[in-house]
């Protein structure tokens, strides 16, 4: 397993997160053609950032992942899971996971919620998430999930 570490995002980190959003929104080729037609979903919003919302995963301190939760009442919506391409099946996006769970526990949340599309279903499955239905979005069907943290181990 390759060796990270996981803390909140910097103003200074937007450069490389923006890079990794994009990088890793790019790395689907099923995703690709609609994401192009449409430059403005590849733009990241740094408010998160200034919220102290978002939490990176670095490796000799280059950012290779990110998170963003947002409270919403008693859940979390994770608004963001993406991780550079030469990083991906490494743990990275499990790990942040777990980061966000422990956050979440305490910030007195009772649960993580996600709307995930078809590419990310095996793995939001497979940390724990629950299939609750689906929803339209603007590239397509996208999958409602949630994780219970009140009973989740990490």
């Amino acid at each position: 397993m390759a060796e990270f570490e996981i803390r909140v995002a910097l103003l200074g980190d937007v450069s490389r997160i923006a890079d990794v959003f994009r990088q890793s929104s790019l790395s689907n080729e099923g995703d690709r053609p609609a994401l192009l037609a449409n430059p403005d979903a590849l733009v990241f919003d740094d408010e998160p950032i200034r919220q102290q919302r978002t939490l990176v995963a670095l490796s000799d301190e280059l950012i290779i992942g990110f998170a963003t939760t947002r409270p919403v009442g008693d859940i979390d919506e994770l608004d963001d899971l993406f991780v550079d391409p030469d990083w991906m099946r490494r743990g990275v996006a499990r790990s942040l996971i777990a980061h966000a769970i422990t956050d979440t526990r305490a910030r007195g949340a009772q649960r993580i919620e996600v709307t995930a599309n078809g590419h990310a279903l095996a793995f939001y499955t497979a940390t724990g998430f629950d299939m609750d239905g689906t929803t339209d979005t603007d590239f397509g069907p996208g999958y409602r999930m949630h994780l219970d943290v009140a009973v989740r181990l990490t």
